[in-house]
């Protein structure tokens, strides 16, 4: 897949960032892959600084409707986890870096994709309490509850602000989980794992092992500052406690192939599953369109 493209170009130097070939069937194989230094030390701090500022009530503009499951902490939450939806809209700074088309690259060549686009960002604050029990985020994977659209080659890259360590509980890979036949698909699958009961998420991940006759290998994601890690949207992922002295910041940038769409789906009682997107974007023939270039841009196109 050539890189060069009459809409998106990448430097000689930005190419070398690619992943290689060895790269991308490790990714096919494993279901993640540990990117190289792909934003400078200006930009990591500049979305630190965003962060900051964000959190103290900065925007540029609005959602025009409120989805009834965003994640929006605001500083009456408390001490707890902090996610923050739509970062790449709301806030002109995190839509300017994130959009990266080298970022966007890397997606496509592990998608085996022509096209990426942004699907969703949340902006990620784990405080530095040992005890905090919103730091724990269960087993789960994100195709689960992005049952409304098409494709299965969707992806997720965990963009840390800083070198991101086991002690502050980085996120983690169940190897090669995303190549798991699912077993146990319910109607609570479609919801969020911050909506869903621990136990049963812990439950799901050893029963899905135990019938793919698979070994559960975690793999703590080791990310220096400007890399990032991308995983499939079926790999089983979560994260541990933060037992360091700082706050864990990162932002979870999920991506999207040039040929996934809206589908409907309906739960056991016949009511439609809904993604937050299903309130804002626009519509075409009806359908929410996951193309919407306001909330879905193209940051990658060969």
């Amino acid at each position: 897949m050539t890189t060069t493209t009459t809409e998106f170009d990448l430097t000689d130097d930005q190419r070398r960032l690619l992943p290689t070939d060895e790269d991308v069937r490790f990714y096919a194989e494993h279901g993640w892959y540990l990117s190289k230094k792909l934003l400078t030390d200006a930009q990591t701090d500049e979305l630190h600084a965003a962060s900051e500022r964000f959190y103290a009530g900065e925007r540029d503009r609005e959602l025009p409707a409120r989805p009834p499951r965003l994640a929006a902490w605001e500083p009456e939450h408390g001490a707890v986890q902090r996610h923050n939806d739509y970062v790449h809209y709301l806030h002109d700074v995190f839509g300017a870096i994130l959009r990266n088309p080298l970022i966007g690259a890397v997606a496509a060549r592990l998608a085996q994709a022509e096209e990426i686009r942004i699907f969703q960002s949340t902006l990620i604050y784990k405080p530095p309490v040992a005890g905090e029990p919103t730091n724990l985020v269960p087993w789960h994977f994100d195709k689960h509850y992005w049952a409304t659209s098409t494709s299965d080659r969707m992806l997720t890259a965990f963009i840390p602000f800083h070198d991101c360590t086991v002690e502050m509980g980085t996120i983690t890979m169940i190897d090669g989980s995303h190549r798991w036949r699912e077993f146990g698909e319910r109607d609570s699958t479609t919801l969020h794992f911050a909506d869903r009961d621990r136990s049963e998420l812990d439950e799901m991940l050893a029963v899905n092992a135990a019938r793919n006759g698979a070994r559960v290998r975690r793999v703590p994601m080791e990310i220096p500052k400007g890399h990032m890690s991308f995983h499939h949207c079926r790999t089983y992922h979560g994260s541990g406690a933060n037992v360091s002295a700082a706050p864990r910041r990162a932002v979870s940038l999920h991506l999207q192939d040039g040929a996934n769409a809206y589908r409907p789906v309906t739960l056991s009682d016949g009511n439609p599953v809904a993604y937050n997107h299903d309130a804002v974007v626009r519509r075409v023939d009806g359908r929410p369109d996951y193309a919407d270039p306001r909330f879905c841009p193209t940051i990658w196109r060969s």
